[in-house]
C-alpha cells in the first residue's frame, strides 16, 4: 500500500513540473514575440494543426511524449492560452520565490525532456482551480458591475463543466481570456492539470469547480457584510 506521504510527495512533484512548464511557456512568450506569434497559432486548434507549435512544446512534454493525445493536447492547449494573454500580463517568479526542482525531475519517469529547462518555483502541493478564478472575477469588480460579472460568471462556468472533452476545447480559451480581460490570474498550472484529467475526472473536477466558486462568492459576501457591520459601528451617524 502507498503511504499518505509518498502520495503527497508524487502530487507535489507533479505540480512542480506542471509549473515549471507553464512558467517556462510564459518566459518563452514574454522574451520572444516570435515564440509567442507560433504558441498563438494553436489556440481552439488540434495537435495536428499546429506545426508552429512543436518545436517549443514537444520537448516539453512529460515522458518524452509518451503520454495520451489527451494530456499532449492539454499541455498544447495551455500553452496557446498563455501566448493569447497581454505580453504584460507575463509573470516573472522572484529570487525568493524559487527552488531547485531538478531533484524531483530526476527522480520521477516524467521529467522534462533533455534541453528543456524549467523555471524552478516554489509551488505548493495543490494550486486555485478555474471555479476559484471566476469567483474572483465577480469579487474584485466594483458596484453595479459585479451584479453583471456575477451573472456572466456563473453563465460560463456552468458551460464549462457540462462539456465533453472536445467542447471543453473549444468553450475555454474564450472563458480564460474573459477571465485576463477583467485582470485575474489563471493558475495556469492547476488548469493544465485539470484539463489533462478531465477525460476521466470530468465530474469530480467540475464539482471541485463549482464548489470552490460558491465557497470563495459566500466568503466575499460574508466579508463585505462584517466589513458594513463594522463601518455602522464605527461611524452611526453615516448610516442615519
Amino acid at each position: 500500500m502507498t503511504s499518505p506521504s509518498v502520495t503527497a510527495d508524487a502530487t507535489t512533484s507533479r505540480r512542480a513540473r506542471l509549473v515549471a512548464y507553464t512558467r517556462t511557456i510564459e518566459k518563452l512568450c514574454r522574451d520572444d514575440p516570435g515564440t509567442r506569434t507560433a504558441l498563438r497559432s494553436g489556440l481552439r486548434r488540434g495537435l495536428d494543426d499546429v506545426p508552429r507549435m512543436h518545436r517549443f512544446v514537444a520537448p516539453r512534454l512529460p515522458r518524452n511524449g509518451q503520454v495520451s493525445e489527451s494530456e499532449q493536447r492539454a499541455y498544447y492547449a495551455v500553452a496557446a492560452m498563455i501566448a493569447a494573454q497581454p505580453r504584460s500580463s507575463y509573470t516573472t517568479p522572484s529570487a525568493d520565490t524559487e527552488i531547485d526542482t531538478d531533484a524531483d525531475a530526476d527522480a520521477d519517469a516524467d521529467a522534462d525532456a533533455p534541453g528543456a529547462t524549467p523555471v524552478p518555483v516554489a509551488v505548493p502541493r495543490y494550486g486555485q482551480s478555474l471555479g476559484h478564478a471566476f469567483a474572483l472575477a465577480v469579487t474584485e469588480s466594483p458596484g453595479r458591475e459585479r451584479e453583471m460579472r456575477e451573472s456572466t460568471a456563473e453563465a460560463r462556468l456552468n458551460l464549462l463543466t457540462r462539456q465533453s472533452l472536445n467542447g471543453l476545447h473549444r468553450h475555454l480559451p474564450a472563458a480564460v481570456g474573459y477571465l485576463r480581460e477583467v485582470g485575474v490570474a489563471v493558475d495556469w498550472a492547476q488548469l493544465l492539470s485539470d484539463l489533462a484529467a478531465w477525460p476521466v475526472y470530468s465530474k469530480t473536477i467540475s464539482r471541485r469547480w463549482l464548489q470552490h466558486y460558491y465557497i470563495q462568492r459566500t466568503k466575499a459576501l460574508r466579508e463585505h457584510a462584517d466589513a458594513a457591520d463594522r463601518d455602522e459601528v464605527e461611524n452611526p451617524s453615516a448610516s442615519g
